[in-house]
C-alpha cells in the first residue's frame, strides 16, 4: 500500500520550510540542488561532508517535501521538489535583512526573538 500524501497547510508549509532552512548544511544543500540535480556523491564532495551525515540531511529535506529522489540507473539523483523553490530561495537570499552586527541569530533565539 502507497503513502497517502496530503496538500499541506500554509503555516505547515512555510515551518517545514523554515526547519529546512535553520541548519547551514541544508541551506548548502538547498543553494547546490537549486544550480542543479545531483548525485549523494557529488553533493558530499561539492560540500565537504560525510556521506552518511549527507543522507541525513537529505532524509529531513526529503521529510519536509523540499527535494525528491529520482531514480537514475542503479544510482539516485537529487532535486528540488518544485522549481518555485529555487525562485523563493533566491527571493529570501536577495531580501533586505537589517541585523544588529554584535548580535547573532542564536544570541536573538535564547532572547526568546526568534
Amino acid at each position: 500500500m502507497g503513502r497517502v500524501l496530503t496538500v499541506a497547510s500554509d503555516i505547515e508549509v512555510l515551518t517545514r520550510f523554515g526547519r529546512a532552512l535553520a541548519d547551514p548544511i541544508r541551506c548548502r544543500l538547498l543553494l547546490a540542488l537549486r544550480e542543479s540535480p545531483a548525485h549523494p556523491s557529488d553533493l558530499a564532495d561539492r560540500l565537504g561532508i560525510s556521506r552518511p551525515r549527507l543522507s541525513n540531511h537529505l532524509a529531513c529535506l526529503r521529510d519536509c517535501g523540499l527535494v525528491v529522489a529520482v531514480p537514475v540507473g542503479r544510482r539516485t539523483r537529487y532535486e528540488l521538489a518544485d522549481e518555485r523553490l529555487g525562485h523563493a530561495l533566491d527571493d529570501l537570499r536577495a531580501a533586505v535583512v537589517a541585523v544588529a552586527a554584535d548580535r547573532s541569530c542564536a544570541e536573538a533565539e535564547e532572547k526568546g526573538c526568534c
